[in-house]
């Protein structure tokens, strides 16, 4: 649920629930209380009726009633005197309750005229209830309680006093004390329910979260949080839950980052050490005299060129790592014609490959003005990187390197195939993947800083292409790429 409703709600709870509440426990406290008056019959409750304490009421009535029934017992002539009789009404406490005496049918006394009038012709007959000390009666239709005393008037008339009390004249204060309980006790639970109500949607929810972002903070991205709820509790959860994700997906790419940064270091400053242990040691020989020919002079200062060279690779492979890993790459596209290009770096490479004795094969199954659009330079790194990863391991007597050339219809597909030892099949998936080596002993031989076909196959898919690779252990392996070829648009008007 949305806070907007979730506020409309608890604003309507607020008005709506204690004011129903309310109107029950007036009703019930009511009745209740009009119902357990000692002396006062059941009757047919009306508002009137409910807002009075009828203890009050009987207990009002019954002060004037004795006083008129202990004269009645003692010499029942004073009630025949109006004076005694107005002195015994003035002195009754509420203003509602008067006397009536009646003298055979006629009204003889009223302390309220204008009252007496209304409820004298509805009073009972001389004798005809019979009525107890504590008792009495009431007229509903005129909220009246009613108590009676019969007697004989000096002259024989029979005669019969009433003591008459309007029961709606006073509020009653046991009902008041009772509704000031009954509207706290349904405060409070108004107020618990709605708590209940808000903590669980709100601050439960809050809680939760606040708790889940400590985790957070402590490096913690198991901790989940799942809900079904609707609204902004929801939305909150939900974006959570893909923050989560998110950081601990980044988290866990940069340790993968970090990771491979430390097995790059490493793999550089193994594979460095080799041939500076290598010049080192062709130096030593020379300062010491051990070349103490021109050939050997001549074969250690090759040595240490060779060497040196391997350095620079490495460390050029390095800084070409960097702008990969940057984004940083140098393109500079031209259109370059297929034959022309590939052959040109077939004889280049062809002669490295001649002096370690590995034969170069070569054929262009394109056609000979197939053009594609490429980096000469860029491209030039995918050939070399490709061809010394096949040298590198390299296990034969008598290596041999194929170059091919086909045409497949808009793009060409160059594939470059050797006689090594190959690759295992759980290993080539991952051999374009950054540091990967499939050489875990990383001997002096086969070292390498494990990203030369990493930054090829970034250089191909930045020229639109792709790459992939093929082998069988013992018998070798081919990588093949694809490139677009380059489409010359016709004038229409031609």
């Amino acid at each position: 649920m949305r806070f907007k409703t979730r506020l409309r709600v608890t604003f309507v709870v607020i008005i709506v629930l204690p004011l129903a509440l309310t109107v029950l426990a007036f009703f019930g406290i009511g009745l209740y209380l009009m119902n357990v008056q000692k002396g006062f019959p059941a009757v047919q409750p009306g508002y009137t009726a409910l807002t009075e304490n009828m203890q009050e009421v009987v207990d009002a009535t019954d002060k004037a009633f004795f006083h008129l029934q202990d004269q009645i017992a003692k010499d029942p002539s004073r009630l025949a005197d109006k004076e005694y009789l107005e002195q015994v009404n003035s002195r009754i406490a509420r203003k509602t309750t008067y006397i009536i005496v009646r003298k055979g049918e006629e009204l003889y006394y009223a302390g309220n005229r204008e009252a007496a009038e209304v409820i004298f012709p509805k009073l009972p007959g001389y004798m005809e209830n019979d009525i107890s000390e504590d008792s009495g009666f009431y007229f509903d239709e005129l909220d009246k309680f009613v108590k009676q005393l019969d007697f004989v008037f000096p002259d024989g008339s029979e005669g019969s006093a009433f003591v008459i009390t309007k029961v709606n004249s006073l509020i009653s204060r046991h009902l008041l004390m009772d509704m000031f309980v009954a509207i706290f006790l349904i405060l409070m639970l108004t107020s618990l329910i709605l708590t209940w109500w808000i903590h669980r949607g709100v601050l439960k929810p809050v809680n939760e979260l606040n708790i889940a972002m400590r985790k957070i903070k402590e490096g913690n991205f198991e901790y989940s949080l799942e809900t079904d709820a609707k609204g902004e509790i929801g939305d909150l959860y939900r974006n959570y839950e893909d923050m989560r994700l998110r950081l601990k997906e980044t988290t866990e790419e940069n340790r993968e980052g970090q990771k491979q940064n430390r097995e790059l270091v490493s793999n550089i400053s193994h594979d460095l050490k080799t041939p500076i242990t290598a010049i080192k040691g062709y130096v030593e020989g020379i300062m010491d005299g051990v070349a103490d020919t021109p050939e050997k002079i001549d074969k250690y200062i090759k040595t240490i060129y060779n060497k040196a060279n391997d350095m620079e690779r490495l460390i050029n492979e390095l800084t070409y790592y960097s702008g990969i890993d940057n984004n940083r790459i140098p393109y500079n596209f031209h259109r370059i014609n297929v034959a022309d290009y590939f052959g040109d770096c077939v004889e280049e490479v062809g002669l490295d490959l001649e002096q370690k004795n590995i034969e170069l094969n070569y054929s262009n199954l394109a056609r000979s003005d197939t053009v594609v659009i490429a980096d000469p330079e860029q491209m030039k790194k995918v050939i070399n990187n490709i061809i010394s990863n096949s040298v590198k391991y390299m296990d034969k007597p008598k290596g041999v390197i194929d170059i091919r050339i086909m045409d497949e219809v808009d793009s060409i597909r160059i594939g470059i195939e050797d006689n090594g030892k190959g690759i295992a099949p759980k290993d080539l998936p991952k051999i374009f993947e950054r540091f990967y080596r499939t050489d875990a002993s990383r001997n002096s031989a086969q070292g390498g800083s494990g990203i030369g076909l990493s930054i090829v196959k970034k250089i191909i898919e930045d020229h639109g292409g792709y790459i992939w690779a093929t082998s069988r252990e013992g018998e070798g392996t081919c990588i093949n790429f694809v490139l677009r070829k380059y489409v010359e648009l016709q004038d229409e008007n031609e």
